[in-house]
């Protein structure tokens, strides 16, 4: 058997990586991305069918490539820097298990089984994501999908904020928007979906009329994140903007950068006070003139306290991946009437669950992916590599600011989309920039394997 070998990060030169051309590879990639889309407009996949699609599908994917991949002479697999601190941190759980250590068994298993089909999604975004051409139709597929969840959304709010999908009641209550039960998971989609047509208008690859439609499409998907009322999401898009200027600027580009940034800034503004001025000017003002309030008795403030509590307990492994839920009533420090299932802090939860030793792989995922994607990013308006690198760093950017106050990575569907996002960082520069005269039967990426 051989393996690809990741090569070391070269912004200026394509990473020998083998292009599949088969419909095999065709059938799962597209495949794999059309499950990433699905998830969300299947209420987040936090329910038990639409779990058991996610991992089934996922798996059913990786059979199928695994097939038509030992069809072929010869078996080769692509690594990408996330498989070890991956493999790490399913190390972690794995151990749970095997000591004992997990406070509710079942929980831990059935979390593995998730972040397993995290990672088989990851492996086959890695292995079939290899031509310019797949990547182009991707991420144009998910702008228009982008822009029209954010559609839906708003008409959804406007006709029928009670119901979701305008015929389902939601039973335990909840405030929705677009195919979510909570608001700031709508948000948190929104992050990651965002900056893909944002960064595109921004680049050189984006001419004229291209420019503006992908910045109003950016647009009308930004202002739902402040019409969904999530002050979370709010504080997330605008850091994620800040990061965005930085990008921007640091190219030092004047043709129209100015113009199309006050146009999307003002398609948004427009589209936020024309829809719901009243109602978001209402939530933003709690960042100000309620937030002392929040801080001092807010629930989630004392969900975090006791948190850090259940934490000291077990430092080292934690209680046991997806066991948050049965274990912290018995750390809570105040009286409710609510059921509290999440930590409503995705750092603290992680670290309550998997200990120092989980924490930490996570933490070696997220870093390796940021500064893989930061060494692409030189001379990103015109290098297909960068711009998907700054659009992968926005959105890993929104979530993880979101994470401090919402637990975004604990709806399946936010949680595949993020690591994917990590997956598509983390890749060797492996799109061609320009357009090259090759045989019919060849593609446009640089072809070797290693073994």
């Amino acid at each position: 058997m051989s393996a690809a070998l990741a090569l070391p990060e070269l912004p200026e030169k394509l990473a020998d990586v083998r292009p599949i051309r088969s419909l095999v590879n065709e059938v799962v990639l597209y495949g794999t991305a059309g499950l990433l889309l699905f998830a969300p407009l299947a209420f987040g996949a936090v329910e038990p069918w639409a779990i058991f699609i996610l991992q089934t599908a996922s798996a059913s994917f990786f059979v199928i490539w695994m097939v038509g991949r030992m069809r072929e002479p010869q078996f080769a697999i692509s690594w990408s820097p996330l498989f070890s601190p991956m493999l790490a941190f399913a190390g972690v759980v794995l151990l749970q298990l095997a000591l004992g250590l997990s406070a509710y068994r079942y929980a831990t298993s059935d979390a593995l089984l998730l972040y397993v089909a995290y990672g088989l999604i990851c492996f086959l975004l890695t292995q079939t994501l290899t031509r310019t051409r797949q990547l182009r139709r991707i991420a144009t597929a998910a702008a228009i999908y982008g822009t029209a969840v954010a559609m839906f959304a708003i008409l959804q709010s406007l006709s029928s904020p009670g119901k979701l999908y305008w015929f389902r009641v939601l039973q335990a209550g909840g405030w929705m928007y677009g195919p979510y039960v909570n608001h700031n998971h709508y948000a948190g989609l929104m992050e990651m979906l965002v900056p893909i047509p944002l960064v595109f208008a921004f680049s050189r690859y984006a001419h004229g009329r291209e420019r503006w439609v992908a910045a109003s499409a950016a647009a009308l998907m930004g202002s739902t994140i402040f019409l969904s009322g999530s002050r979370g999401g709010m504080a997330a898009f605008a850091v994620q903007l800040a990061v965005l200027l930085y990008f921007v600027f640091r190219e030092r580009r004047s043709e129209g950068t100015g113009v199309l940034l006050g146009g999307f800034l003002l398609l948004s503004l427009s589209a936020v006070a024309w829809i719901g001025g009243h109602n978001v000017s209402e939530r933003i003002a709690t960042f100000d003139s309620s937030m002392k309030h929040e801080l001092t008795g807010d629930i989630r403030l004392h969900i975090a306290r006791d948190t850090v509590v259940m934490f000291a307990k077990r430092p080292i492994l934690g209680w046991g991946l997806g066991t948050f839920e049965a274990v912290y009533p018995q750390f809570r420090s105040f009286y409710t009437s609510l059921f509290v299932d999440k930590a409503h802090n995705d750092y603290l939860q992680l670290a309550a669950e998997t200990g120092l030793l989980g924490f930490a792989a996570a933490v070696w995922l997220v870093a390796t992916a940021l500064r893989r994607a930061w060494t692409k990013t030189p001379k990103w308006p015109s290098d297909i590599n960068g711009t998907i690198a700054v659009a992968s760093i926005v959105g890993i950017t929104g979530i993880l600011v979101h994470s401090l106050v919402d637990f975004n990575m604990q709806i399946p569907a936010n949680a595949a989309l993020f690591y994917s996002l990590c997956t598509i960082a983390a890749m060797a520069p492996r799109f061609s920039s320009r357009k090259r005269t090759r045989p019919h039967h060849e593609d446009d990426t640089t072809t070797r394997t290693i073994s």
